[in-house]
């Protein structure tokens, strides 16, 4: 970062919407080979500022400079002609198209009287995917990958222009370990450009690991700009939400029920095998482990989702057979699932419709549903979850990410579980809502639910859990009591180094 120029800078941008200030005189700045974060809770300004920046708002007031060059950016094309690339956490992919097609859209390379070079195209594109060491070529159909792949093929894109600032927005969200280690050698090849890079995560160890400054944004107002090396966690997070967070190991210890759940030998397929295990009333089980290992799938088979080839799971000491998530809803098992977005809310629905989803059928006055049962249901778990929502008929797609997370478990909730499984409940989430998540696995623990929490973050599944599991290619290798477990035999146990004799 010897050259000060900026390579971009924002001056006093503010944009209003009907009703709300989104973002209030912002102004901040990236110099050339600089990771810098933009970090600041969900509905703080940062989308709405990176839309700006990317040329889908305008703003109503400020500047933006390139290189210290006075820029309009009228369009998302414009922006990107101007040297701005945004890799956006949701994906936008044109799912029929080859990879090739979707990273060059609108630029594809044409021979004499308009047809398409393919032979130059696909070219362009496997020197890229190269870089990226991806296990599919130019030719492939994007709706053929996996979440994680059509993630890199969005990053791909980044590749394709002489980008002067290019703007990552969650990009590890649904990447493996090994996928991250490839997208921080991107990152850090685009440094060694001079391209200026805004990495926007809710993952504070990614932000410690490879950002040189940290920008927060709190009710979309700046609110300061820190060295990361100068910095810690705690400054940042008072930055953001204007309070310190207990983020400590759970050790207090628990008063438990009796078990509310075993499960005795359980395999599916090649996916896990004899897994064994119990979760008490009470009690927090945390699943830990890598992507794949198998954690997912054991909460998909307890849910119905999937069907178990052998082994036992019985309920309150009685075995249950499960063949669908009636059967496991009906038995007393919720399962908030790992994307809430795809698996857990209609999106264009409002708060009160999908609260009340899986019981509508049990909420009808003759052939109509009872709008009052279904008003009542809402208002209670709104309390109950601290939901903030300006009413129930507000689309659920418009609250933050923390609200979202909410309605998915106040809706299972409302089916008065006895087991409740959370798989990543924090997963997109800013760290003041992680905390009132955390809390409140915690406070349903106490009202005598058995809980299960799945986390890909280790420091989430220490502070909310009372034992962890801790699992490896499709085993459960060792189990810890929150007293015993330290991160490195945690980290040995899910590297397949340590077994449950160990």
């Amino acid at each position: 970062m010897t050259d000060q120029t900026p390579a971009l800078r924002l001056e006093g941008i503010v944009k209003t919407f009907p009703g709300v200030r989104a973002l209030d005189g912002v102004s901040f700045s990236v110099l050339p080979g600089e990771v810098h974060a933009l970090m600041g809770e969900n509905g703080a300004g940062k989308s709405t500022l990176m839309k700006v920046l990317g040329g889908i708002y305008q703003p109503d007031e400020g500047r933006i400079f390139i290189a210290e060059r006075e820029t309009v950016m009228n369009n998302p094309l414009e922006a990107k002609a101007n040297g701005v690339m945004f890799i956006h956490q949701e994906l936008s992919l044109a799912e029929e198209l080859s990879v090739a097609e979707n990273i060059y859209l609108g630029e594809l390379p044409l021979r004499r009287f308009g047809v398409v070079d393919w032979a130059t195209l696909y070219a362009r594109t496997d020197a890229i995917l190269e870089k990226l060491k991806v296990g599919f070529n130019a030719r492939t159909v994007v709706g053929s990958l996996s979440i994680a792949n059509q993630q890199m093929v969005e990053i791909a894109r980044a590749l394709t222009v002489d980008a002067k600032a290019v703007i990552f927005d969650e990009p590890t969200a649904s990447l493996t370990d090994s996928e991250k280690v490839v997208l921080f050698d991107v990152i850090a090849d685009l440094q060694a450009q001079g391209v200026g890079i805004i990495y926007i995560s809710h993952r504070m160890e990614e932000i410690f690991k490879i950002t040189d400054r940290i920008s927060v944004l709190r009710d979309g107002e700046y609110r300061g700009t820190l060295a990361t090396a100068e910095t810690n966690e705690d400054e940042v997070t008072q930055l953001m939400i204007g309070r310190s967070l207990d983020l400590s190991r759970n050790t207090a210890p628990v008063e438990l029920g009796p078990v509310a759940l075993r499960v005795e030998g359980l395999s599916c397929g090649s996916l896990f095998n004899d897994a064994t295990f119990e979760v008490r009333e009470g009690e927090v089980l945390g699943f830990y482990g890598l992507v794949g290992a198998g954690r997912t799938e054991i909460a998909e088979t307890l849910f119905g989702l999937r069907t178990p080839t052998s082994g036992r799971i019985m309920l309150k000491g009685e075995e249950v057979t499960i063949t669908s998530p009636i059967d496991a809803i009906a038995k007393g098992i919720s399962l908030v699932p790992e994307s809430r977005k795809e698996q857990g809310l209609v999106l264009g629905m409002n708060c009160r419709d999908n609260m009340t989803l899986p019981q509508v059928s049990d909420l009808r006055a003759g052939p109509f549903v009872a709008e009052g049962a279904e008003i009542s249901i809402y208002d209670q778990y709104r309390d109950r979850l601290q939901i903030k929502a300006p009413s129930w008929r507000t689309t659920v797609g418009n609250l933050s990410g923390g609200n979202q997370q909410k309605i998915v478990i106040g809706k299972w909730l409302s089916m008065r579980p006895e087991v409740l499984i959370v798989d990543e409940p924090t997963r997109g989430i800013d760290v003041g809502s992680k905390s009132e998540i955390h809390n409140l696995l915690r406070d349903l623990a106490a009202q005598g639910y058995a809980v299960i929490v799945i986390s890909s973050e280790m420091p989430e599944v220490l502070h909310v859990s009372d034992r962890i599991v801790a699992m490896y290619n499709g085993r459960i290798m060792r189990e810890f009591s929150a007293a015993e477990v330290t991160e490195d035999n945690l980290i040995q146990a899910i590297s397949g180094i340590a077994n449950e004799a160990a």
